[in-house]
């Protein structure tokens, strides 16, 4: 099983179509945690913002695309895109594993993730909204924030979006592919 993650394309369109080409064109799924066409007032709009061309690479990817609604997402926007924008998380089973993927806006303290976690017994819970990486183990959970593909908010200024593969996760700079995550499951 191999699962491309996403998150805060924010209507760029380079920002899956690198991630893409390299990595989520031979994935059994791919999983968006929102903000996914508009790159909202407070963001800037890079020389690529495109959304409705991002919104036909969407629609035209022959790889299911699951999305979770983040704090961006209208429903304007969710009605160009031919996928189900879900909300407030998605929730899939993949081999065994339990994965919840929600934006993040609406559970931000890791006190709130834990809970969410817990009650839905989830192996992987999946954020995106803060535009930074996080990749940690807190009690039986997994714990995954693939930043921005983007309009990154990290200290070196990279885009990064991650890939499951063989249990294994990685979260990868959207620019050089370098791997600079790592975590066994």
């Amino acid at each position: 099983m191999k699962i491309g993650i996403i998150s805060d394309t924010h209507g760029h369109e380079r920002s899956w179509q690198k991630p893409y080409e390299r990595h989520f064109h031979d994935a059994d799924m791919i999983l968006h945690a929102g903000d996914v066409l508009y790159h909202g007032p407070r963001n800037p709009r890079k020389e690529d913002y495109n959304p409705a061309g991002l919104a036909e690479r969407i629609n035209s990817c022959p790889v299911p695309v699951i999305i979770a609604r983040g704090n961006c997402d209208s429903a304007v926007d969710a009605d160009c895109l031919n996928v189900p924008v879900q909300a407030p998380y998605a929730y899939v089973v993949a081999e065994g594993l339990r994965i919840i993927i929600t934006h993040g806006d609406t559970v931000m303290t890791d006190a709130e993730k834990d809970a969410m976690a817990a009650h839905l017994k989830a192996d992987l819970f999946i954020t995106g909204h803060i535009h930074t990486t996080v990749l940690e183990k807190r009690g039986r959970t997994i714990f995954l924030n693939p930043g921005s593909a983007a309009l990154s908010k990290r200290a070196d200024g990279r885009n990064t979006y991650a890939v499951l593969e063989n249990r294994v996760i990685r979260i990868y700079d959207a620019d050089t592919d370098d791997v600079l995550m790592q975590y066994t499951m």
